[in-house]
């Protein structure tokens, strides 16, 4: 291979101190980058033509193979620039990833520039609004089943995880380097959806229809909320109907990302396998 690797070996580089840094919310926020984990992530967000700043590997254990293919790669946006190639030690792997057991390669990522604006452009809404979910698995699997349904996208509220956090990036699978997830006030921007035909609907245990009666095809906002205190009072006052997701066994209720998937099923299949 022609191209020529950046070596970095010190843990103590400012480089490697600003990536590692990555893993606190508020450098995210301000530098506007975070790191995605793994061969299949970094492969994804290549593949998918994500902005990827840079690709950082293990020296020792070279460039894995499933990457060699994207040498020659330029970032995305206006600027274009080339991708860097950079070969560190396994103490740089770890200093600059939170897993147990740290893969051999990590990708610095900008953050997209993307607007909830284009929630609102879909003919036929579906959008998983999300209030205050905290587990970032959760977030991360919500993301990941919208993304399956072909769903217009997803919308977080204030109060939830951090999109950017490393296990939710984990958890979608690269789902968000091609689905539109966008941060922005419930408050204000679920009336707008309103105003504009959408029904806003979300689960209830107190709902007289389930989730199999509600129609679907029309402009969706689904809202999910809290793992354990639900969707807050505010926004739950502007939902225009609540479902209940019947069960025949003895569980007493599904988690979040579970009912979430169940409810994206169905509204595809109404949509789709009629």
């Amino acid at each position: 291979m022609s191209t020529s690797f950046i070596t970095i070996s010190s843990v103590s580089n400012p480089r490697v101190k600003q990536w590692a840094q990555l893993q606190d919310r508020k450098f995210r926020n301000r530098e506007g980058r975070y790191i995605a984990e793994g061969i299949h992530l970094v492969q994804e967000a290549l593949r998918s033509g994500a902005p990827v700043e840079s690709v950082v590997f293990d020296q020792e254990r070279g460039l894995p193979p499933e990457l060699t293919s994207y040498l020659k790669e330029t970032g995305t946006g206006a600027s274009a620039e080339p991708i860097e190639w950079i070969a560190v030690t396994d103490a740089v792997i770890r200093k600059c990833t939170d897993a147990e057991t740290p893969q051999s390669v990590f990708a610095v990522m900008r953050k997209p520039e993307l607007n909830w604006r284009q929630l609102f452009e879909a003919k036929q809404a579906l959008v998983v609004v999300v209030d205050g979910v905290q587990d970032p698995g959760n977030l991360g699997t919500i993301i990941r089943s919208a993304d399956a349904v072909g769903a217009t996208g997803v919308l977080i509220g204030r109060g939830t995880v951090d999109v950017y956090n490393s296990k939710t990036v984990r958890s979608t699978m690269g789902s968000m380097f091609h689905f539109p997830v966008v941060e922005g006030d419930l408050l204000e921007l679920l009336p707008e959806a309103k105003e504009q035909g959408v029904c806003v609907v979300s689960t209830s245990l107190q709902a007289e229809h389930s989730c199999y009666s509600f129609d679907f095809c029309q402009p969706t906002w689904l809202v999910v909320g809290n793992e354990g205190k639900g969707v807050s009072p505010q926004v739950q006052s502007l939902v225009d109907e609540s479902v209940i997701i019947p069960m025949q066994g003895q569980a007493e209720s599904l988690n979040v990302a579970m009912a979430t998937t169940v409810l994206l099923y169905e509204a595809m299949r109404q949509r789709h396998y009629r």
